[in-house]
Formats: structure tokens, C-alpha cells, sequence
């Protein structure tokens, strides 16, 4: 396989007018998470987490706005939210579902879940739906290989998950 590359030094990387990274953000982690940690970067992690929170995913724009506040090269922050899967570079969907794919769910039956879901949304995995309601993923081991297999829907686990129990789940969540 080849590594594709990117012309990155000519990108022009959408902005917008107000920050993301907000001055009541910055005071708050100034107050309260900075000093839990030794170095400023080690609290990278949390705040990327705030951010995707808030905005659904690390916008490039917030990953600069990061990098300034804690003193580190964009790079590193891209590096960062870009290396753990529980980060989206990308605008996730309303409703997130992340299929986990451990070696207990691929035993349970993962598969099929996630072949149903793929096929019903017309979706790959770490895709979004054109009407932005759902999003795809692929997840590794959620910690309930007793009850596999298991989805995430948004930060909700659905244990010992059937083609039919994700259906309704799927046709219960509001508009």
C-alpha cells in the first residue's frame, strides 16, 4: 500500500470569525485544568475532548487556537487528534453509532451488525450521511466483552446487540 500525500503547505484551512477556543474557555482551563497537570501539554487531551464536545469534531482552525494556548506546534496537536479514534477531524452526525469490533464482538456476530448498518445508511465506516444524521464508525475493544456484541450509540452502550434491537434503537432516536 502507498502513502498518499497532501500538498499541506498550500492548504487553506477554513476559519471563521469568533474563536473556537473560546476567552471563558481558556480562563476555565487556566483555572482549573492546567494546574492538575506537570506540563501544559498533558493537557492536551482533555481539552480536545472539551472542543469535540462542543463542536462535534477538532476543527483545524481549533487545533491551531489549541496549539497557541499551550505552547506547542500545530503539528503536535493535529498529531494528537488525528492519532485516537475517539477524535473526528471530520463533523460527526447528530447520531453517532461505533460499532465495536474486538475479537468477542467479531465472535458474537459484529459483522453482520455492522454490514446491516452500512448497508441501511449506504454508509462506510468513519462516513456521515448527507443529511449529517448519522455517522458511521468502527470502534475497538468498549470493555463489555461479557455482553457482546456491543454499539455505542452517541456515549450510550447497547450490550448483546441484535440487527433487530439496533433497528429499533436506530428508529427511536428523535428527529
Amino acid at each position: 500500500m502507498a502513502w498518499k500525500t497532501k500538498q499541506s503547505a498550500t492548504i487553506e484551512i477554513d476559519k471563521r470569525s469568533e474563536p473556537y477556543l473560546t476567552q471563558q474557555m481558556q480562563d476555565r482551563f487556566t483555572e482549573e485544568l492546567l494546574p492538575r497537570y506537570e506540563t501544559k501539554h498533558a493537557s492536551l487531551i482533555p481539552i480536545l475532548h472539551e472542543i469535540q464536545d462542543e463542536y462535534r469534531c477538532i476543527p483545524y482552525q481549533a487545533m491551531i487556537e489549541i496549539a497557541t494556548f499551550l505552547e506547542l506546534k500545530p503539528a503536535d496537536v493535529l498529531d494528537t487528534a488525528s492519532f485516537y479514534e475517539e477524535f473526528s477531524i471530520e463533523k460527526l452526525g447528530k447520531y453517532v453509532i461505533g460499532v465495536c469490533q474486538s475479537v468477542a464482538c467479531e465472535i458474537c456476530g459484529h459483522q453482520a451488525i455492522l454490514d446491516h448498518v452500512r448497508k441501511k445508511l449506504d454508509l462506510e465506516p468513519h462516513e456521515t450521511t448527507d443529511d449529517g444524521k448519522f455517522t458511521l464508525l468502527t470502534l475497538e475493544c468498549l470493555g463489555s466483552c461479557d455482553t457482546a456484541p456491543v454499539a455505542l450509540v452517541n456515549d450510550e452502550l447497547h450490550e448483546n446487540l441484535t440487527i433487530e434491537k439496533l433497528d429499533q434503537i436506530m428508529e427511536n432516536l428523535p428527529d
